[in-house]
């Protein structure tokens, strides 16, 4: 698994994260963990590892690397286990060798990434369980912390779920409140259809329905990618799923928990967008230890 779709995103903001920890903003004190500065020697090489303490699914181990790159391109990580492998207390994913200083102004950074991607991961793994075997799969939403969205959302794919749009500028999604103030369902996708051929675009158009009777009229208005239910009931997604066939891809929102999410999925949406994924989740406990 590769994190070439968030690169950018993670590198600027790793480095964002280094100078916050060590640049006094107001420029009075100089730059530097001048605890480590203080207490260890220069330039002594020491080992330490990356020890789990819950359990659950990792992530984060390649941001880890991009931390350490950036702390100190002399630091070397023995990986031991991947994002996405499934882990319990006591398991050690990586070893992390070389300069002491360079070991101790890394370790709360990655520690910071890799708790709270695992935990994402960690839920989204319970969801798409939740949903095995049926032909539904688990999408995030945009409800995730911002500037944090890259490693978020890398986290549910190392969790087994899939990322939906990553911001306003690469779906079209027309909510309730876009089609409250276009006037109506016809007009909002009749204005969005108008957009994307002024402007030379081919964007996906997903729409979201209230009702089976939204659903009716989108099916009439026709020139969108994917219907999505929310808050509906079981009972009326599965009616809403026949009026809809195969035409186009549908997806089902709103008040999906791991307790109800089964009926769902049985009833045979393409996707369950779930916000909880990364509004919701709790950090695994993970720590740095000397070796």
């Amino acid at each position: 698994m590769k994190l070439t779709d968030f690169t950018y995103e993670i590198e600027r903001f790793v480095e964002a994260a280094i100078q916050e920890d060590i640049t006094d903003p107001t420029g009075r004190i100089p730059a530097g963990d001048h605890t480590s500065l203080a207490c260890l020697p220069q330039r002594r090489n020491g080992s330490a590892r990356l020890l789990v303490k819950s359990e659950g699914i990792l992530s984060g181990v390649a941001v880890a690397e991009i931390v350490c790159q950036r702390v100190d391109p002399a630091l070397r990580m023995e990986l031991l286990l991947e994002d996405g492998a499934a882990i319990k207390h006591g398991d050690v994913a990586f070893l992390l060798h070389g300069d002491e200083r360079s070991i101790l102004q890394a370790e709360r950074l990655i520690l910071n990434f890799m708790q709270r991607m695992s935990g994402i991961a960690t839920l989204t793994r319970r969801y798409v369980d939740a949903v095995a075997g049926t032909r539904t799969r688990i999408l995030d939403t945009r409800k995730t912390t911002p500037g944090l969205r890259a490693f978020e959302k890398w986290a549910v794919r190392t969790g087994g779920g899939h990322n939906y749009r990553f911001g306003l500028y690469d779906m079209i999604m027309l909510k309730d409140n876009h089609i409250d103030y276009c006037g109506g369902i016809r007009q909002a996708i009749l204005a969005v259809k108008q957009y994307q051929e002024k402007h030379g675009l081919k964007l996906r158009v997903t729409i979201e329905t209230r009702t089976l009777a939204d659903i009716e009229e989108v099916l009439t208005v026709g020139h969108v990618d994917r219907i999505m239910f929310d808050n509906f009931t079981v009972e009326n997604v599965a009616k809403g799923l026949e009026l809809v066939g195969p035409k186009y891809e549908t997806e089902v929102s709103g008040g999906i928990t791991l307790d109800n999410i089964r009926p769902y999925a049985e009833a045979g949406p393409d996707y369950i967008s779930i916000g909880a994924l990364t509004h919701s989740s709790m950090s695994l406990d993970l720590s740095l230890k000397k070796v």
